[in-house]
């Protein structure tokens, strides 16, 4: 069961939520694409807007747009904390998160630390590849996400890693490489080493619209070829109620 009080989570959602509007308003804008992604495409699916004890909202966008969204940081509105390692040296992770100057989340491996990076409730970002079909990328691809894990800092995907950001960030460029703008996969990019899924080019593309929280959004082409790459189980079910769980240890508004 969540740890958080369900008025409050909700209140946190909605937060995210108007984030989540303003990364789409700058995204049209600018033609960037972008895509929900994990549990809040499955949410989009399952509920129509947050698993109701989701504390984060997931995000993709091709390799070329998240750059380019780099660039375009100071478009976000005094609301909105737009964190990398460069515009915030604590902080330990490889991806973009926007975290919100309304409210603070403590996730359950930042407990009892004196923690010096922003600690907002957040969106993530994550960069994705196209790479070629075959056997040999795809264990290459899997090989390279097993050593990153073992290289990360500690997180909800990776409760033993250590933090090495220069052999990390060396794995990275190694699937970097493997890059072709029409490849007929899309891959994560390692920046958050979680499930090695890849997903069909001309099922991720082209996007559409998707209703979360009753507004639309941009989704994979065909959700549940998507989700069914992540997820091992039958996602369409709600897990048992003890099995429902934030990722926060407290949420502050």
């Amino acid at each position: 069961m969540s740890k958080i009080d369900s008025k409050i989570l909700r209140e946190a959602q909605l937060i995210m939520l108007d984030m989540l509007i303003e990364l789409d308003r700058i995204c049209k804008k600018h033609n960037l694409k972008y895509w929900l992604d994990s549990g809040t495409l499955l949410g989009a699916i399952r509920h129509k807007g947050f698993i109701p004890w989701d504390d984060d909202i997931d995000i993709s966008m091709p390799v070329e747009d998240y750059n380019r969204l780099i660039e375009l940081k100071d478009e976000f509105s005094e609301q909105v904390f737009f964190q990398t390692t460069q515009t915030d040296s604590a902080f330990p992770f490889d991806y973009i998160k926007l975290r919100s100057n309304r409210a603070k989340i403590v996730e359950f491996h930042e407990k009892d630390r004196d923690i010096e990076y922003h600690q907002g409730v957040f969106v993530d970002i994550f960069p994705m590849l196209t790479i070629p079909d075959g056997e040999f990328y795809y264990d290459f691809y899997r090989d390279i996400f097993s050593l990153i894990r073992l290289v990360s800092p500690i997180s909800l995907h990776t409760p033993n890693g250590k933090n090495m950001p220069e052999v990390r960030h060396k794995l990275q460029q190694a699937l970097k490489k493997m890059h072709q703008k029409n490849g007929k996969k899309v891959i994560y990019g390692g920046e958050m080493p979680d499930v090695p899924a890849w997903f069909d080019r001309d099922k991720v593309f082209p996007l559409k619209e998707i209703e979360f929280e009753g507004l639309k959004f941009l989704a994979p082409n065909n959700p549940h070829h998507y989700l069914s790459s992540i997820y091992s189980f039958n996602y369409m079910e709600l897990p048992p109620e003890d099995k429902r769980a934030t990722h926060a240890e407290g949420i502050y508004i």
